[in-house]
């Protein structure tokens, strides 16, 4: 574990401060009662980008594979696998890719979703991955993601998010998947 790494509750990196100061909270999105965690501006931002790749590197560095789930995700996955020099996966949401798929539906805390990767074309038999996404809540999308890839005979070593949102006991939900978090919130 590297710098900059938060993996449990509590704890400020000058990474996980610069998450926070960029991040913004949005109130009843995408339906009402949910706070939505953007973190497009700290993508946006060139020192926030930069730290958030620098603090994943470790964890992604020797995998075959890094997958992005959508679709914030795909940014930092894939920002993360070109400084890897690695391949890059996007884990898609539903009717994004043409058939044949691996499909998993699976709940979030607002209502329920499908993702979706290539049943035909890439080979993840034995491949060691690991998926990258922005926001950990309840665990349900890195839960479904982690199945889909080991149905497709991946071996998922870890999920990386840059931020988790506690509260909700996402990483209990996807235990015993090791999460590690740039920030928590």
């Amino acid at each position: 574990m590297g710098a900059g790494r938060v993996t449990g509750a509590g704890g400020s990196t000058p990474v996980a401060d610069l998450i926070a100061s960029l991040a913004r909270d949005v109130a009843d999105f995408p339906k009402p009662g949910v706070q939505f965690k953007d973190l497009t501006p700290v993508f946006a931002d060139r020192a926030g980008m930069t730290a958030v790749v620098d603090a994943l590197i470790d964890v992604a560095s020797g995998a075959d594979l890094v997958a992005g789930i959508d679709s914030r995700g795909f940014l930092v996955a894939a920002a993360v696998a070109g400084r890897l020099g690695t391949g890059v996966l996007a884990i898609r949401k539903s009717g994004k890719l043409p058939p044949p798929v691996h499909a998993e539906q699976y709940a979030l805390e607002y209502g329920t979703a499908t993702l979706e990767i290539p049943a035909d074309g890439i080979d993840l038999r034995g491949r060691d991955v690991v998926i990258i996404d922005d926001v950990l809540a309840t665990g349900g999308t890195l839960g479904a993601a982690a199945r889909l890839l080991h149905r497709a005979g991946a071996h998922v070593r870890a999920a990386a998010v840059v931020m988790e949102l506690t509260a909700l006991g996402g990483r209990e939900a996807i235990a015993p998947l090791p999460v590690f978090s740039l920030s928590t919130a």
